[in-house]
Order: structure tokens, then sequence, then C-alpha cells
């Protein structure tokens, strides 16, 4: 089997119903051979009744648990049988012979892990890839916008090497993922495919960005809060994976950024009245 496509769900039924009908609609016409799996993180919307009755022929993992972002990909990594792992996420649109782009872009550079250019729901570009996050970087995202002003990630117009693409879309060999270069299980969401391609590169391989392929992310699905709870994840992600990958020094720098930029981000809550600021950095502070 050529490839085989792996989608983590929780409750993301309609989401997850666009995603696949997409997908399949997305082959027609291409000899791939492939499969479908989704691993489900005990969604109680209607996405498991809606798998059986509309997607047989998709190979289904219900967990009786959410175990997480990573651990429900590795699942469905271990159970692949394609040559190729395609890792993609519920929340997204996958237009006409795009997956096939993809594809071919990576058999043609079988040392890397590949990601497309990714588009917002009215086509526009969004940050697909960037630089790992050294201290400037951090520093950049919490205080500089980084993301606007292009230090922290981007949406290159042409073939790039880079140090991570998004994990909503990317694509590798199966046996590069199980050789070890699975997602790091202490990990429940967000920094996950930064942590993975830290080890990758240092294994050699390349992770590149290829915007010859285009797929539609419209973000956050499974977030079971669409606002604090990407904040705190992002913080427990950046504290994991300094502990595991940088200095003491290091480490201890970043929960000084993290900690001034929580305070800051509640003395504005303050000013201005926000629950939403108040609420979330001082759940945010307490992770440092």
């Amino acid at each position: 089997m050529d490839l085989s496509i792996v989608i983590v769900s929780y409750n993301t039924e309609k989401l997850l119903d666009d995603c696949l009908s997409s997908l399949i609609s997305s082959f027609k016409g291409t000899a791939l051979s492939y499969e479908v799996i989704v691993v489900d993180n005990i969604s109680t919307d209607g996405t498991r009744e809606m798998l059986k009755d509309k997607y047989p022929g998709v190979i289904t993992i219900f967990n009786g648990e959410n175990v997480g972002f990573g651990r429900a990909n590795n699942q469905g990594i271990r159970k692949a049988k394609g040559e190729y792992v395609l890792l993609l996420n519920s929340d997204t649109v996958v237009p006409k012979g795009q997956i096939n782009k993809l594809y071919q872009f990576a058999t043609s550079r079988p040392k890397s892990f590949v990601g497309p250019k990714l588009l917002n729901a009215d086509k526009s570009s969004q940050t697909s890839c960037g630089p790992f996050f050294s201290l400037p970087v951090v520093f950049s995202a919490l205080f500089l916008k980084g993301d606007v002003v292009g230090m922290t990630r981007w949406s290159p117009l042409r073939e790039k090497n880079v140090d991570w693409v998004s994990g909503a879309c990317f694509m590798g060999k199966r046996k590069a993922f199980l050789d070890g270069l699975l997602f790091d299980e202490q990990i429940f969401m967000y920094m996950e495919e930064v942590d993975l391609f830290m080890r990758a590169k240092k294994r050699g391989y390349q992770v590149l960005f290829y915007p010859g392929s285009r797929i539609v992310h419209l973000g956050s699905g499974s977030s079971a809060n669409k606002r604090t709870g990407p904040v705190l994840n992002i913080y427990k992600g950046l504290l994991y994976v300094y502990r595991k990958h940088y200095s003491t020094m290091e480490y201890t720098l970043l929960r000084g950024l993290l900690k001034t930029k929580a305070i800051l981000s509640m003395f504005i809550g303050y000013i201005i009245g926000s629950e939403y600021l108040k609420k979330t950095y001082a759940q945010a502070i307490r992770l440092v």
C-alpha cells in the first residue's frame, strides 16, 4: 500500500465528515493505493455513529478515554500498512489532487518529513512552518506578535527547508516514524510535532515545506476550550520541550518569560475588565 492517512478525532463530527468526504473525493482519478484510519478519543457528539453509517471503509480505533493527540496518532501509525503515513487533522478540507502532490514530493525526498501550505477557510495563506522555539523566538511570540512580523511562523511561497511544519498535515515514511520517531506521549496536545522534528533533525532527517500542495485548515477543531485551552497547552508544551531539549539555564529563562507574560496579561485583564485574561493567565502562572 502506498499511503496511510491517520486522523485523530475528538467531538468534531461535522468537521470530520467534511474532512473525510473531501479526502476521499480528492483521490478520484489517482493511482495511489491508500487507507484511512480514524482514531477517536471517546467522542460523544455522534462521531462514532457517523463513521459507522457513512464511512464503513474507514478503519477505526475507538479509545475508551481521551488519550491526547500524540498518543492517538501513534496508535494510528502503528496500525498503518502504507509505505508513507500522512497525519491529518479532522478540521481540514482536502482539495482534489493535493495529497497526491504531497506524496509525489515526499517520495522524491525519502529521508524527510514534508508538509503542505495551509490555507484558511477563505483560501488566504495560513502560517504553516517555522523555526524551533529558541529563547529569542519565544520572546518574539510572547511580546512582539512574532507571527505577524514573520519571526515565529511562516507561509513561504517556495519550497523551504525548515525546522518544523504544522502537525495539522504532514507526511513521512512509516518506517521513519516507527524507528524512534513517534510522538512523545507525555505531551497531551500542542508542541508535539516540534519535539518530533527536533529528534528527527538530530537523526539526519530534513523537514521540508512544500507550497505546491495546499490544504485548507479551519483550526482548533478539537480544543475543548477554544481560547483558554490552547494557551495552557502551549505553556505546558514549551515547558516540557525545554526540560527535554535545552539547558537548565535556558529552561529557567523560559520560565521567566512565561511568568512575565502571564503577569502582564493578568494586569491588562484587570485594567480592561477581561475575565478571560484574568482566569486564563491565573491558571498559566501556576504552571511555571
